[in-house]
This record gives C-alpha cells, structure tokens and sequence, in this order.
C-alpha cells in the first residue's frame, strides 16, 4: 500500500477485530503465552504475583502485535503503553522523552554483515531516521528518529536486507556476540560465526524462546585476540583446547560460563561443563528454558539468570538442564584445558595478518559507534574494493574489514581518509565506550557520546600514553556500556552546582575481562563532567609516575583499596 494511502472504514474494523482476536498455538494461552497453568499462573507463578510487563505479556504476546503495528503506522500515531513494550519484541524503542520517536534495534549475529546489508541500513537512517546510526557494545546497529508511520517500512526493509529485529528489545534473547575476528584471527582456536548464526537462528524459529522472564545475552568467544567481553554475558562460551584428558580426546571445546551481569556487578563464572562445538546451542536453548519456566516474574530486579543461580546453585541449574537434553553433560575441571591466551586491547583497530597468507583485516575507529549514512556507504565501498564484501562490527563500537591484500593497503587507507575515519588511534581513543546517553534515552543522567568525545579529544591534546586504556562512560546503573569492565569506568549521575543540577558521573576503577578479568571498585561519586577531564589527566599521570616498571593501569589501581586510590586521586579535585 502507498504510503500517502489511508485505510478504509472496512479495512480499519477488519484490523480491529483481528486485534481483539487471538488465536492460540499448541501450548499457548489465548494471548499467546506459553504457559503450564493459563487459567491460575504463568509457569506456576499466580496471575496476581505478576508484574506489571508479565502481565502485558499475558493479555496479549509481544509477537501478536503486529495488526497493531500497521494500524498504528497507518495513522501515524505512537503504541499505547502496553503495546509500546510489546512493540519492543520488533526491536522497536519509543524513546520518548529524550526522543519522541522510534529507535529500532537491528540484529546481527556475530556482528557479521555484507556490504550490502550496510548500505540498506544507511538508507534506513537516512530515508526514514534521522541520518545516522549507532554500532552498540552488542555488535549490532541503531537507527533513532523513526516516526509512526515508517515503522513498518523499515521493519520491511530489514527484511528485504535479509536481516531481522525480532527479539532486539522486552524480555527476549538479544544479539547474539561471537569473536569479530572469527575466521581470520591468527590466534583463534575455532571459527564461532557459524554457532552464533545457529544460536540466532534456533532463537527466532521457537517461539517459546521469546519472552524470557527478562533480558539475555549470549556470546561465543574463539580464543581469538579481539575480545567480544563473553564473561559479560549470561551464557560465554569460551573455545578452548584440550590436549590430554582423562576420558576426552584431545582437540577443541568450549568452557560453559554463567551468570555475567555486570550492571550487577558480576562476571560470569565457569561451571565446570566442557562442551563439544555440535552441542552448544542445544544447551543454550536448554538453559533458555530453565529459565523461562523457574526465572522470577514477579520482580523484575531478581528477573535474571543470576538470581535463578543464586537461589539453586550451579548443581541444580544444570540438573534442570540436563533433563532437557538428549546427551550427557560431560563435567571436567578447567585445570584440564589450556589456559586462556591473552587478548590484543588494541587489536580492534589497525592493521592486522590474517590467517589467510597475504590477507589482512583493518580495524576502523569509529568514535562512539556513530556514522552518518555517507560515511557508511564509503566503508560498504571499501569493503566491496579491497576485500570481500565482509564487514564486522564490535562490542568496542567499531568497525573491521577484512580479506585486505599486502599490496592494497596504502590505497586502502588513502580511500579511508576520505570517509572521515581512520585505522590508528591513540591509547586513549581507541578504548572509549559510551552508551547512547541522554541524547536519547530517558534512563540517561548525562550525555554519555558528546562527553566522550570531548574528553577523548582534551586527552589526547594534554597526555601522551603508552598503553591502553578503556574508559566506559554509561549514562545509568543499567550499565550499556559496561562501565564495571573498564579500567576507568563512567556512569552517569546528576549533580548540583549553584544549586542548578548538571551532568556528572559516578567513578568506578580498575575492571577488566577475559584474561585480566575483574570488575572495578567505586571511587568517586557525583563528580561534575566540567571536573572530569582534568581529573582524569591527573588519575592517569599520577599513574604513570608512580607504577611499577611496565604495570598496567588496572593492575595498578587493583593493588589499592577504594579509600587509598581517592587519597592518591583527589588532589586535583581540591586545585
């Protein structure tokens, strides 16, 4: 139907009997829900102990809600509430107040795209957002500024693109993460693209795996020398290689990691499992079920996976599992595997050998993950260029191309200045991670991109580093960005100066992943962004003043209680 075109009277009744309709599928209540008891509870939990978007999943599935979509776009009005977290079962956000629009979140598995799917996307922002887009620390893309009546269009556009946005919001399994690397990286044990694809795809064709008791994430680490942050996540799998075991033949497996959240403050935690390649998604889906039928609906606090193992413990959890699957769960220590291999910090940008003899892969620095759709044309055409048409988005907000010939690599670059982008970076600007801030969410204390890049660009004018450093800046305690993992951690808070409230930010320091893995300890709080980037100066030349030899940042914050870092921190505060 032409866009300008309005539905008749007919047409209109017709779309709101459908809505009041529900028709159920086997094992499903009238509204879709499945459930063991429709009548008294949602897996045994009663009707009245729900919660407020539990019981918006009961009255009517997130995924019946499209009829409501097309009317909704059709006369160009937004979702009641209701239907407005629902509609985040498409992956679309209506961000209002900071925005009063959609912000549609795509999926990607793996962070894998084609150049066309890239220039499809570009076209979205521009033609129906608002002329740009997000790369989030998921390894997926964001488009903002969508109004009403193109919701359907760019959800049918996605779909053209071979690319979906099911299950990107509400209480769903979001973008399935894998190494960015993963089939060119030198170091890695095992190409995990083709398990997060599988994972992606077992997710969107069981419609029992939509509407988790809340959020989860999933992600597939290859032992590769980019970290996609696994142990960030409620299941990590991390490749890793046996060479003698009693009872398993030597070759590559994956270690089962649960319960990464680090808005709660945790890492996810080995428990103990070694899983062949052909049996991760089986018990990921396994686990996915677990928790839909035992997770929390009642407060949405406790509503994670974290809470469930707290309660039972990893013995029981994995009993529970266990009964689901068709093979044994094979329990062997870690001391049995190979220890974990160290990760490049700065092996998401720059110039890097494949595998492949004679290839290489680019890492672009792409600051804060936002591109215009110009610039996203420009790396589609060099992707088509001077490699294969293969792009890879990371859970570091950049972008990496691979398949570059030895001998193209000055053309490469020269083509790239023009985007407005580059391969290099300094030690602070290649590690700067923000959310999409009060830009354009309502959860947001502080405008987490724009004050990112101005304290990247006043470090990189002022101090001179010689080893990386992350700085997470996330705009609440929900944590986007992950400020727990990064070695200066940054979360938004309002502050008062003459008594007129500014944006400030809370201090965490000294977290980690992966192999220097650990979650930062509070320091500062309510700090004004205006005292910020001096402060941060300071923290960082008092650092490299007073380290031992070679220490890394983390290492040397880690060795200090919180008390003994804001005593060695704060001078300047009082300057």
């Amino acid at each position: 139907m032409p866009q300008s075109a309005a539905f008749t009277n007919d047409q209109k009744e017709y779309l709101a009997s459908r809505i009041k309709e529900a028709y159920p599928f086997l094992g499903q209540n009238q509204a879709g829900q499945f459930t063991n008891d429709p009548e008294e509870s949602v897996f045994n939990t009663p009707l009245d102990d729900l919660c407020k978007e539990e019981v918006i999943k009961y009255e009517r599935n997130g995924l019946d809600v499209w009829d409501v979509m097309q009317k909704n776009a059709a006369d160009n009005i937004f979702p009641d509430p209701d239907d407005t977290f629902r509609y985040k079962f498409y992956g679309m956000f209506h961000v209002k107040p900071a925005q009063d629009s959609f912000m549609l979140r795509a999926r990607m598995p793996g962070g894998v795209l084609t150049s066309a799917q890239f220039r499809g996307l570009a076209e979205v922002a521009e033609d129906w957002g608002g002329n740009y887009t997000d790369i989030t620390t998921r390894g997926n893309l964001q488009v903002r500024e969508i109004m009403p009546k193109n919701v359907i269009n760019v959800l049918q556009k996605l779909g053209d693109l071979g690319l979906t946005s099911k299950g990107a919001g509400a209480d769903n399994v979001r973008n399935v993460t894998a190494t960015p690397t993963s089939g060119f990286d030198r170091q890695e044990l095992i190409d995990v693209v083709p398990l997060a694809r599988a994972m992606h795809h077992c997710i969107l064709n069981n419609r029992d795996l939509y509407g988790m008791p809340r959020k989860f994430n999933i992600s597939f680490d290859s032992g590769g020398a980019v970290s996609t942050c696994a142990d960030t996540n409620d299941i990590g799998f991390y490749a890793v290689e046996v060479k003698e075991s009693a009872g398993v033949e030597a070759g590559v497996y994956f270690r089962l990691q649960l319960c990464g959240i680090t808005g709660h403050r945790q890492l996810a935690s080995d428990c103990g499992l070694l899983l062949k390649p052909d049996e991760c998604v089986a018990v990921s889906a396994a686990i996915l079920r677990v928790f839909i039928e035992h997770g929390d609906r009642t407060n949405r606090k406790r509503a994670r996976l974290k809470y469930l193992v707290d309660d039972w413990g990893h013995e029981k959890l994995l009993e529970k599992v266990q009964e689901k699957l068709t093979f044994p769960l094979r329990a062997i220590a870690l001391e049995a595997c190979e220890p974990m291999l160290i990760k490049n910090r700065q092996g998401h940008y720059g110039i890097h050998q494949q595998t492949q003899e004679g290839l290489n892969y680019i890492g672009i620095v792409t600051p804060v993950g936002r591109m215009s759709p110009d610039q996203m044309r420009q790396l589609a055409k060099l992707a088509d260029r001077y490699g294969e048409g293969d792009i890879r988005l990371t859970a570091w907000q950049n972008i990496i191309i691979p398949h570059v010939k030895d001998d193209e690599i000055s053309s490469f670059l020269t083509d790239l200045s023009k985007s407005g982008f580059s391969h290099s970076a300094t030690s602070v600007t290649g590690g700067i991670i923000a959310c999409t801030g009060s830009f354009g969410c309502k959860f947001a204390a502080a405008d987490t991109k724009g004050q990112a890049q101005i304290l990247s660009k006043y470090l990189d004018e002022e101090i001179e580093l010689d080893t990386p450093i992350n700085i997470h800046f996330t705009g609440c305690p929900n944590s986007c960005a992950q400020h727990y993992i990064g070695d200066i951690g940054l979360q938004g808070v309002p502050c008062k100066i003459d008594g007129e409230t500014v944006d400030g930010y809370n201090i965490v320091l000294g977290g980690g992943v992966d192999d220097n893995r650990a979650i930062a300890q509070d320091v500062f709080q309510a700090i004004p962004f205006t005292e910020i980037p001096p402060m941060i100066k300071f923290m960082l030349e008092t650092y490299m003043e007073s380290r031992e030899g070679t220490e890394d940042f983390a290492a040397f914050t880690r060795k200090r209680t919180s008390d003994e870092l804001r005593a060695i921190f704060t001078p300047l505060k009082s300057a």
